[in-house]
């Protein structure tokens, strides 16, 4: 704008160059989009742009990053305050916390946290177990039948059309099956070309095998401990790394600058520079030139977004724990979901529809009945119906709820 360049023609610029192309450079593709290299302006442009490179486009907050130190932080690091009353902010960003060793912790949210939590404790009051996350029953049949058919409408992580999709060609039958089907439906896998050969070998279309060297360059079955529970396909993050250790011989401190790329790849884009030390490191030894090139475009993909096996874990933890309460107190996992919204893919209405589909009656909101969250009642056979809250009233608000609930036992005003 300074150089007097049209807003449209910056526009144009900014959404049709391809920052990931290494083809091409940002300069060879703004010059084919109309860029004169030659003009003083082209020139200017070119040289400020360059200059700029590398800079932070803005400020951001980390949602649930905390930063750890042995003593008062204000003496190793700059701290002033956030916008939010009672919130403090570091000056520096993760980068700089790294190269100083300062510890820097995630702490994030999750909505189906609170949809659990709030499911259970309905389940208590109503006259059922009392449960928590750790003694819902494990490996119950009837949850895995309910998977297998893409009934996961509110289920955590696999309720996304994606998701039903994988559920009936995975048929998870055990809790790892739901730690592969977490993973699976990723860019990493996606792009490395791994999802349709671990299907294919899971539904014994193709025989399980396992990559090996050649006899003098290493041992056969070095990727078959790496590669073992996931059926000779690489799935996980961590097993990305470490084909890169046993079979390019990557050295510790290589693999550390690998995984560091991954960390980064969206915004510093270095990964390319491990592409032909891995790929040729691994054909040097005897492995297929396309399955070691399968590797490496996985764990590109792992840079745009991967799981860890130990995160996919964690989630498929809540997948299982949600598909159980969904399963065998339906009323009271919808109450959950409604009452933890916004969450998930699924509108109220959708949710309530899915909740009657299984059988539960779907009581209307009551002036004399609902409260602001949705709330269960006992009906003449004893099942649970689920009341709808206020909160389902479009443009109501919880202090109306709370006075008209507060006025209940005597006359409305």
């Amino acid at each position: 704008k300074a150089l007097g360049i049209e807003e449209t023609q910056l526009d144009f610029f900014i959404k049709n160059v391809n920052r990931r192309d290494r083809s091409q450079g940002w300069q060879a593709q703004i010059i084919e989009l109309g860029l004169q290299p030659e003009s003083l302006k082209g020139q200017q442009f070119i040289q400020l742009v360059n200059e700029i490179i590398g800079f932070p486009r803005h400020l951001s907050q980390h949602v649930g990053g905390f930063v750890i130190s042995s003593g008062p932080l204000y003496e190793l690091v700059p701290v002033e305050n956030a916008s939010m009353e009672d919130r403090t902010i570091i000056q520096w960003d993760k980068d700089d916390l790294e190269s100083l060793k300062l510890l820097k912790v995630d702490v994030l949210a999750l909505g189906m946290l609170t949809c659990i939590r709030k499911t259970l404790d309905l389940i208590a009051m109503h006259g059922g177990p009392q449960l928590e996350l750790a003694t819902i029953p494990r490996e119950d049949p009837h949850v895995y039948a309910m998977l297998q058919k893409a009934d996961s409408v509110g289920v955590f992580q696999v309720e996304s059309r994606a998701q039903m999709n994988m559920l009936p060609r995975i048929k998870p039958a055990c809790f790892y099956d739901l730690v592969i089907e977490v993973a699976i439906v990723r860019p990493g896998p996606i792009q490395g070309d791994m999802v349709h050969p671990y299907l294919r070998r899971r539904q014994g279309k193709e025989q399980v095998r396992y990559p090996s060297p050649s006899p003098k360059h290493g041992q056969p079955d070095e990727l078959e401990r790496v590669l073992g529970k996931t059926l000779g396909v690489p799935l996980f993050q961590e097993q990305a790394m470490r084909i890169a250790i046993e079979a390019a011989k990557f050295t510790p401190e290589e693999a550390n600058k690998l995984r560091r790329a991954m960390a980064t790849f969206r915004r510093v884009g270095t990964i390319h520079l491990f592409q032909e030390k891995m790929i040729q490191g691994m054909v040097t030894r005897g492995y297929e030139a396309d399955f070691a090139a399968r590797c490496f475009k996985q764990i590109e993909g792992f840079g745009e977004y991967g799981f860890p096996e130990s995160h996919a874990a964690s989630f498929a933890l809540l997948v299982y724990a949600s598909a159980w309460l969904k399963c065998h107190h339906p009323a009271a996992f919808a109450a959950g979901l409604l009452n933890s919204q916004p969450m998930g893919f699924y509108a109220p209405a959708q949710i309530v529809r899915d909740a009657t589909d299984h059988g539960v009656e779907a009581r209307a909101p009551d002036i004399n009945a609902s409260r602001w969250d949705a709330t269960l009642e006992e009906r003449k056979d004893h099942a649970l119906a689920l009341r709808l809250g206020f909160r389902q009233i479009d443009g109501f608000r919880e202090d109306w709820a709370d006075r008209i609930s507060s006025f209940r036992n005597g006359f409305y005003p």
